[in-house]
């Protein structure tokens, strides 16, 4: 392939000089790898001895003829004579077509849809391309797997589509070492191995990628998308405990301005970091049965002082009724500084267990089940709130996380989660002391409006 060599970047050299019988990749979206199979596969069909015939698969017709075009392009590069034979039928009986190519040496390369039907009682080399996309993989499997049956290779390129289906488990058992050869090529792999150089048509500085790949990160829509679609991790959206629905339905422009409080009782939710992820505090105003985001502070970095601060700031700027706090670690010192300088049963601190979780969690996706809390319209928070997932440990147990990213490990949802507990429907106020003043904290009347302002 010395010719056609000069075209490939370093993955897709690497993926064409494994001659293993059986290659698997997880991949990025638009890294032109189709393009890449399309030269493989003609280079295997094409010798006048040993040549094969070539069954591919997409999860539609136009990624099918696509990807015979791409063949046709590479059958004039090579020099192979042949023919483009359009649509055509290879199987009366069962009513199958397949856009074709046909080489000089009697060998087809044939483009099928993701019907499992059309692979019966075929043989030769078996491509699956965007297998986590077909309707039926199980079907599909159980049909085209036999075409290999006798030595011929097989190939599976994809990109993620969550966790539940076959080709998830196929890359799984490769790590495991089955006997299928994987390759990973993420869109950050592709474009520091010049992808990004080769659509722009010039060599760029590496500064200049990395601007390539933070414009479309951003441009991508959500985290969980660029994750799954460009960074091949996939992603189980029937796990996520807040849906991107139900976020939605609680979005609202006026959500997240501190200009629009409108001097009603507020409850706070702090989640603590130092270093590795991010201080989050999240102010909400309740207004009638509704909780209103009022105001997010998210600090990187930030000492504790500094913290502090910020948190004396939004004190005083606001009537706090309660606010909680995480506990947990490093927030053991600010937790119990708060209490001196606030008020014992104005500061909650909260231990950051499997069971505290399960309550944060719980309330929070009641508040927007019941669609009675207004977040701000802001791409992180959205994906930091859709980031939890919940799962069951050995022991039957249930486990809220999310995996830690360039943004954090879910801070935004912590946060309001412990802002949403704070304003919790069980809370009763024993005693408090007014943030400012000094002396002994009145006793208050559970029923009673303690800060002496209009109803909440």
């Amino acid at each position: 392939m010395t010719r056609a060599s000069q075209l490939f970047l370093p993955y897709q050299k690497k993926w064409l000089a494994d001659k293993s019988r059986l290659k698997i990749v997880e991949k990025s979206r638009r890294i032109g790898m189709t393009w890449t199979q399309a030269y493989e596969d003609v280079r295997d069909a094409c010798p006048k001895k040993g040549g094969m015939d070539v069954w591919f698969s997409s999860a539609d017709e136009s990624a099918a003829r696509e990807y015979i075009r791409y063949c046709d392009q590479w059958r004039q590069v090579l020099g192979v004579a042949g023919e483009l034979m359009g649509e055509v039928l290879i199987d009366s009986e069962r009513d199958v077509k397949a856009f074709s190519l046909n080489l000089a040496n009697g060998k087809r390369i044939n483009a099928l849809t993701s019907n499992p039907k059309a692979f019966r009682s075929k043989g030769g080399k078996l491509v699956l391309d965007e297998f986590a996309y077909h309707e039926d993989q199980e079907s599909m499997w159980k049909a085209s797997r036999p075409i290999i049956t006798w030595g011929y290779p097989a190939r599976i390129l994809s990109t993620y589509n969550g966790k539940g289906n076959r080709y998830f488990r196929m890359v799984e058992e490769s790590r495991r070492g089955n006997g299928w050869r994987l390759h990973t090529t993420t869109i950050e792999d592709a474009v520091n191995q010049g992808l990004a150089d080769k659509i722009v048509g010039r060599e760029l500085t590496e500064a200049e990628r990395q601007e390539w790949l933070r414009q479309e990160r951003e441009t991508c829509g959500d985290e969980e998308t660029w994750q799954q679609e460009y960074m091949c991790v996939p992603v189980d959206e029937a796990t996520a405990w807040l849906t991107w629905e139900m976020l939605a339905a609680c979005e609202h422009p006026q959500a997240g301005q501190p200009e629009l409080y409108q001097k009603r009782v507020c409850f706070l939710g702090m989640d603590i970091a130092r270093r590795r992820d991010l201080t989050v505090i999240y102010v909400v105003e309740k207004l009638g049965d509704v909780l209103w985001v009022r105001e997010v502070v998210v600090m990187k970095n930030a000492s504790f002082a500094a913290q502090e601060a910020e948190l004396e700031r939004l004190w005083r700027t606001y009537k706090i009724l309660r606010g909680c706090l995480d506990q947990t670690g490093l927030g053991e010192q600010m937790t119990e500084r708060a209490k001196a300088k606030f008020g014992n049963s104005r500061v909650e601190g909260v231990l950051f267990t499997n069971l505290s979780k399960q309550a944060l969690a719980m309330g929070l996706k009641q508040r927007h089940e019941d669609r009675l809390i207004r977040t701000p319209i802001d791409k992180i928070a959205r994906d930091s709130l859709h980031s939890v997932r919940k799962a069951i440990t050995a022991a039957g147990n249930p486990r809220f996380d999310a995996d830690r990213g360039d943004m954090g490990h879910a801070d935004h949802f912590w946060a309001l989660g412990l802002a949403v507990h704070a304003a919790g429907e069980g809370f009763v106020p024993i005693e408090f002391e007014p943030f400012g003043q000094t002396g002994i904290a009145p006793k208050l009347d559970p029923y009673a409006n303690p800060f002496g302002f209009d109803r909440y």
